[in-house]
Order: C-alpha cells, then structure tokens, then sequence
C-alpha cells in the first residue's frame, strides 16, 4: 500500500487471510530460471549443485534444494528453493540479488546461457506442387 488509509468491514476482515509479515523468522524463497536447450548434458547436470553452493555462500541463507524441473517452450527450466535466515525484506532483496549477480557470473564462465522465449520456424519447400 502507498500509506493511505484501508478500511475493512468485520465480514470482509472474518473471510480473508491476513498475512503478517512482521512475525516472520525466516522467508521461503522460490525462484526459476532457463537455460538454453543447447546446454550440454554434463552441463546441465552441474548445475544444480552450481545453485545450490551459490546460496551457501551467500549469508543469511539456507539453501533447501535446486533441480531440473522441465522441458519449457522455450527452455530447460530449474526451481530453485532456499531460506533468507532473516525477517527483514531488505535482507531478502540482498541476497537475491547477490545470488542472481553470481549464477550470471559462473554462467559466462561455463558458458550456459540464459534462455529467453524463442519459436523456431521450419519451412518446407514442396517441390513440383502446383502454385494456388
């Protein structure tokens, strides 16, 4: 909210969630990302444990696990969950960030790229068929 003032009857108040985020001790963090189909298999299978020495490193975190999740549209997708050991959003916001600063740089290092969504077009020239 922008600081304005929000006012609830008791009914509304009785059928929703309310979620104080001030009670917190720790924040669970879910977060994906793609790579590119071209990504060799012995690549793909580091990376995983890549993620998950990452958050290790970062403090303030506990990572809880990192795998392969599917064959996207456009990517080979992983899921990423880990805990930020503190309440505190600006922490959150920190170690993300910290995280997403050095799976870039290990990245360029193995040389994996970040997928982005593509759509391959395949023509076919059919040869001796009539022109409409």
């Amino acid at each position: 909210m922008g600081g304005e003032l929000v006012v609830f009857s008791n009914a509304d108040l009785l059928q929703s969630r309310i979620r104080n985020y001030k009670a917190l001790y720790e924040r669970r963090i879910v977060f994906a990302f793609g790579v590119l189909y071209e990504t060799p298999l012995d690549t793909l299978k580091t990376i995983p444990d890549l993620v998950k020495k990452i958050i290790g490193d970062v403090e303030n975190t506990r990572v809880d696990r990192a795998h392969f999740l599917k064959f996207g549209d456009s990517s080979l997708d992983f899921e990423v969950v880990y805990y930020v050991t503190a309440p505190d959003y600006g922490t959150y916001m920190d170690a993300q960030q910290k995280i997403n600063l050095t799976l870039m740089a290990e990245f360029q290092k193995l040389k994996v790229d970040f997928a982005y969504p593509t759509r391959t077009l395949y023509v076919q020239n059919l040869q001796g068929e009539p022109e409409a």
